[in-house]
């Protein structure tokens, strides 16, 4: 201060040196690891979030659970929750976006049965196998409870919230095996193919979320026990089967 105040007393002495002023680097120029250590924990707050809602919704059902609470599970301040993804319908709808590698591995399975086994005797078995396999993979892995418990207990209701979801993600899905079944079942009407979807369907969520079994069988069997699932897809394909026989309409005695 007393060189700066010297110096504007007397011209011709040289100004003073001044350190330079630190201004923040801006995130462009920072180190590469930064960036990347900066983007993963977004990610991951991002993921922690999704998985807080997942299962409290599951729990506790879609309007019972406030962005408060899926903050408080997740750990994270209740801003950040409307910063990643808005309202609550929202974020509700992200948790079935999250989930879409397993529909797109059901469509890939489905494909795959349609064009080896087109108008075959085996189709129906592959194409039920496609319905049914990747949903009992994704309900093994860790997070897949409370996500088959999410989509059993929350997709059956009548709401916006869950009407968007099907329209979304599944009625895509549905109409792809619905198409399937129809072409190995020709001589049918696609009401009757639509409704043996629906039959499968109920099969399939009940399956996936229910813990009555163990007590049913006198413990011999343990809810979604992997020993199950051929005699899922045994147990639907035979319905499917059943019902989709070509009704012929009996003749009256002359």
């Amino acid at each position: 201060m007393f060189k700066k105040l010297v110096h504007l007393s007397n011209p011709l002495m040289p100004a003073p040196v001044l350190p330079p002023s630190r201004s923040p680097t801006p995130p462009s120029r920072r180190p590469a690891s930064a960036r990347k250590a900066a983007s993963a924990e977004r990610r991951d707050r991002r993921t922690d979030i999704l998985l807080a809602a997942e299962k409290l919704f599951a729990q506790h059902g879609y309007h019972a659970v406030s962005l408060r609470q899926i903050a408080s599970e997740a750990g994270v301040p209740l801003a950040l929750v409307g910063y990643y993804f808005g309202a609550k319908n929202e974020l509700f709808h992200a948790i079935f976006e999250r989930w879409q590698p397993t529909i797109e591995a059901r469509l890939a399975l489905l494909r795959e049965a349609v064009s080896e086994t087109r108008e075959q005797p085996s189709a129906l078995p592959r194409i039920v196998s496609a319905f049914v396999e990747p949903v009992l993979r994704m309900r093994a892995s860790p997070e897949g409870e409370s996500y088959a418990l999410l989509v059993s207990r929350e997709l059956s209701y009548a709401r916006d919230e869950a009407d968007r979801v099907l329209h979304d993600f599944f009625d895509p899905l549905a109409h792809a095996f619905i198409d399937a079944l129809h072409s190995a079942r020709p001589g049918v009407s696609r009401a009757q193919v639509a409704w043996s979807y629906q039959f499968a369907l109920g099969a399939l969520l009940h399956h996936i979320s229910d813990r009555r079994i163990e007590r049913l069988s006198h413990g011999v069997s343990t809810p979604n026990d992997a020993d199950a699932a051929p005699l899922l897809v045994r147990f639907i394909t035979a319905g499917i089967d059943a019902a989709l026989q070509t009704q012929t309409t009996p003749r009256r005695p002359s």
